[in-house]
């Protein structure tokens, strides 16, 4: 975990975007130090997902910055935020359903990453991958195609990694699956900013959350210091 006197690896700061003319994040501050996970918390339309697409360049912000390791990285397209090793797993998994498992996996590596090492790390993490590599991705279930996806992004070696509802939709086995791969990955030093529903996972899992409302940051702070108050704050994001 990292310490609080740690520089941000991520910072965000008064950060403004949305869509058209219409402002879903209405002046978003968080940061995300090297080697901790944070919890992007909030109801849907809460903006969580606008945050993760700005940050990694596919929504251009309105207004605010975005740095990464102090330089500011606000407005760059997706394929320079890419080389700058922050990626992100989308809801949607955005794989090539006709292609086999591995050769999914190896498209994580063309711009970063060494194939090799990249794919005996995926499955090690993912043993069931390594028995489907020939495997089409469009045959799997929708729990294997997450670890498909959550794969590729490692194959990149990303400084940060973005999580857009890792166990949105899957089934419970798979929704334990994948919080336990995430544990390993947070035991290995990797940096994450992780958005989830499912807030008692989020908050088994994460150092640190930002709870969002309406584009606002309604709390943030410590997992350690909600000490029992995980009722309250879903209230207060739901309700």
């Amino acid at each position: 975990m990292a310490t609080e006197a740690a520089p941000p690896l991520l910072a965000v700061e008064s950060l403004v975007a949305g869509y058209g003319h219409i402002q879903v994040l209405r002046g978003v501050d968080l940061a995300v130090r090297r080697g901790e996970i944070v919890a992007l918390l909030g109801a849907n339309g809460s903006g969580k997902s606008t945050a993760l697409n700005t940050i990694s360049g596919f929504i251009r912000p309105m207004a605010g910055r975005i740095r990464r390791d102090g330089q500011d990285i606000a407005g760059h397209p997706p394929h320079r935020t890419f080389r700058r090793g922050i990626v992100q797993v989308s809801q949607a998994r955005d794989l090539f359903p006709d292609m086999t498992v591995e050769d999914n996996l190896q498209l994580g590596a063309a711009i970063r990453g060494e194939a090799r090492a990249g794919l005996a790390r995926a499955y090690e993490l993912f043993p069931r991958l390594a028995m489907r590599r020939r495997q089409s991705v469009r045959s799997m279930s929708g729990g294997e195609q997450q670890m498909v996806a959550l794969g590729r992004a490692l194959m990149g070696d990303p400084t940060l990694l973005l999580l857009d509802e890792p166990s949105g939709g899957l089934a419970p086995v798979f929704v334990t699956e994948i919080g336990r791969a995430i544990q390993r990955l947070k035991g290995e030093g990797r940096t994450v900013l992780m958005v989830e529903q499912n807030v008692r996972l989020a908050l088994a899992i994460a150092d640190r959350f930002v709870a969002l409302r309406d584009g606002l940051v309604l709390a943030q702070g410590p997992v350690s210091d909600l000490q029992g108050a995980y009722e309250d704050l879903v209230r207060r994001i739901y309700l």
